[in-house]
């Protein structure tokens, strides 16, 4: 069977996981996750970087840098994962659901400038699959309104939007490193921002509410209790585990564009003859191959092609259930106009294997697969 992921394996992974051991530190903070959250800082040129347990736990310390108060509200797309919608609604926000732009499958800024009311707060934009949203157009309403924007770049790593990193442009960014992620740690993320107002409410938050950031630093003689905090430093194991790639970073990029670009070159016939429909890059973005899907004509032809490649020993899966169809996504949000893309087009898209450790023939079986589809009409 072709698993739709498996996470990345360099060969290196022991050696790294040895260092941690004989460092003799393997909890928050130590030169795995210095060493790390400096690499970023430097490759994506961002002030702040501080690795967390999840994009969840990044998402959740966005929430509260934001000042939210309970009955602020949150704009963000219906078609995302629970974590976005979760870190806000745990600061007592409610969730404004907006349509997508289906070309993308990203937020589409004029429904979020609809959706905009005197108790908005925050946008929060998803980068799906690693293609940009029109942050120019966001940045444009947030600015107007005077609200912040967090960005959800779980899936943007090594993603640029006019030459600038996903996660970087807001006054917030969240990095995922879940083992579906193009750069893993298992289950891992990182926060991201450009200003040193924040740098001290952000160690705080991390750490458990404390001060202890400056005490390690030696800037007070002993640290304490000063705020809301959670546990959100990582392992210094999984952050070993995440380095080994840091050292094949481009190496790893590379094999996922190439996979992707087969995929997109070998199936595009399909999609010419109106049978698929392909994923769209803008020109102002630039992937990072985070994932390759093809749309179906609707939902029963997408699970007859799912059934189809699982018999050819294939798993290729759907995504989101949008969130506003959801018991909490009720409970905790609205959805504000009509829904004219989100849940046709979440209906329609089902995603190809794509990982880094994937092979030639894997890949060509894939594609081939789906062009010797014999229910093609």
């Amino acid at each position: 069977m072709i698993d739709f992921n498996r996470p990345p394996v360099l060969g290196t992974e022991t050696e790294f996981f040895q260092k941690a051991i004989e460092n003799g530190k393997l909890c928050g903070d130590g030169p795995f996750t210095k060493h790390a959250s400096e690499w970023f800082r430097k490759r994506f040129d961002v002030r702040h970087c501080y690795l967390t347990t999840s994009c969840t736990s990044a998402l959740e310390m966005a929430s509260w840098l934001c000042d939210l108060e309970p009955g602020d509200e949150v704009i963000m797309p219906s078609y995302t994962f629970v974590s976005t919608a979760d870190a806000f609604v745990l600061r007592g926000a409610r969730i404004v659901f907006v349509d997508i732009d289906p070309k993308t499958m990203n937020i589409d800024p004029v429904r979020i400038e609809e959706a905009v009311t005197e108790r908005t707060k925050v946008i929060c934009p998803v980068h799906y699959a690693g293609v940009a949203c029109d942050m120019d157009a966001i940045l444009e309403i947030a600015r107007k309104h005077g609200l912040k924007v967090v960005e959800d770049a779980a899936q943007g790593v090594n993603a640029y939007y006019k030459g600038k990193a996903l996660g970087t442009i807001g006054d917030y960014g969240c990095y995922s490193f879940h083992e579906t992620k193009n750069y893993s740690m298992g289950e891992g993320g990182a926060l991201l921002f450009h200003r040193d107002e924040d740098q001290e409410r952000a160690e705080i938050v991390r750490e458990k509410g404390t001060d202890r950031s400056k005490f390690f630093r030696g800037q007070i003689d002993k640290y304490s209790w000063v705020g809301y905090g959670s546990s959100y430093l990582p392992s210094e194991l999984n952050v070993a585990y995440l380095c080994a790639q840091l050292e094949q970073f481009d190496q790893i990029n590379d094999r996922r564009l190439a996979i992707w670009n087969y995929y997109d070159e070998t199936l595009r016939p399909l999609a010419e003859a109106g049978l698929i429909e392909q994923p769209y890059v803008p020109e102002y973005a630039k992937h990072n191959a985070h994932m390759y899907y093809i749309k179906l004509k609707d939902l029963e032809a997408r699970t007859q092609m799912i059934r189809y490649l699982k018999e050819k020993d294939i798993l290729s899966v759907f995504h989101y259930i949008p969130l506003h169809s959801s018991k909490a996504g009720r409970k905790f949000g609205r959805f504000h106009g009509e829904d004219v893309y989100t849940t046709k087009e979440s209906e329609r898209l089902m995603r190809l294997p794509l990982f880094y450790n994937l092979t030639d023939a894997e890949m060509e079986h894939v594609a081939h697969s789906i062009l010797e589809y014999p229910n093609w009409t």
